[in-house]
């Protein structure tokens, strides 16, 4: 019985990437790729239905040597009967674009880069690409009709409940270093607002947990798999953000349907590593307040 309330969750991660030696000219470092195999121990564990991995999965995506710790990961979640789906981050394409994407591509061919979508146990799980400037101009079109066609298509199609919208880079985040994206603010915000069932708009790039609420939608940062921490805005200025007090340093995320709504637990790595624990949770009720 255990395993099978196990297998409904549904796991997403972020920011996996080993620290590179010019970020640690400039941020501190915290036994990060021993944090990254602890979640990933912990993954194996857990053995969920599917994994979602939401960008920067190694630090420079070109290098096949930066592989090879995922390329284990992702045999023994085979093995255990895990599917995993994911996009791209910056670092995967990062130097050598087209070599970065080859290796991305060798290790997970179901990905699209103009966008695809999963659905486990009713929800559907939007999945885009926001490294524009590695897109061309017909990409970029391609992606943005399919994105705007789907969620329509979710929102009249009786089998899905619950829709969440991914991509790598936040609409909005407190980060000093990498901020919000006002493109993703620009192309991908708008469509989820108006989609009836998409509930979740949920995003790595800052290395942090955030949470959001703008015009009735909810927005997640879960950048935690094992980057080097990054300084948040703590000013007057800063973005509303709703889980103010909750900032560990490594995490991931589980999602189960409730209904047509979603319960959603962060779990962190204790600071002893010596396991996880419930650091964060909260419900996106079914029905919506105006």
């Amino acid at each position: 019985m255990e395993q099978s309330t196990t297998k409904r969750e549904i796991l997403f991660l972020s920011d996996t990437q080993a620290p590179m030696w010019v970020e640690r000219l400039v941020l501190r470092t915290h036994q990060n790729t021993k944090a990254t195999q602890a979640i990933f121990t912990e993954i194996l564990r857990i053995r969920p239905a599917v994994l979602y991995w939401l960008g920067d999965i190694v630090s420079l995506g070109y290098r096949n040597r930066k592989w090879r710790i995922i390329d284990q990961f992702l045999l023994q979640c085979t093995e255990v009967r895990t599917a995993v789906y994911a996009i791209m981050g910056n670092h995967d394409v990062m130097g050598r674009p087209r070599k970065g994407a080859k290796n991305f591509q060798q290790r997970f061919p179901e990905h699209i880069h103009t966008g695809y979508v999963k659905t486990t146990d009713e929800i559907t799980v939007v999945m885009l690409n926001s490294n524009f400037s590695t897109l061309s101009v017909a990409d970029l079109v391609t992606q943005q009709t399919w994105y705007e066609q789907t969620l329509t298509e979710l929102d009249n199609d009786p089998a899905v409940k619950v829709v969440i919208v991914t991509c790598h880079h936040a609409p909005y985040s407190n980060s000093k270093l990498v901020g919000s994206s006002k493109l993703v603010q620009q192309r991908f915000v708008p469509p989820y607002v108006k989609s009836q069932k998409a509930r979740l708009f949920i995003t790595g790039h800052s290395h942090a947990f955030e949470r959001y609420e703008f015009e009735g939608k909810t927005f997640l940062v879960i950048g935690g798999g094992g980057g080097l921490r990054q300084p948040l805005n703590t000013s007057p200025s800063r973005l509303p953000d709703l889980a103010l007090t909750y900032k560990p340093m490594f995490h991931y995320l589980a999602v189960k349907r409730e209904g047509d709504g979603l319960v959603l637990t962060s779990y962190c790595l204790k600071s002893d590593f010596s396991g996880f624990s419930v650091g964060y949770q909260f419900e996106i009720p079914a029905e919506v307040s105006a």
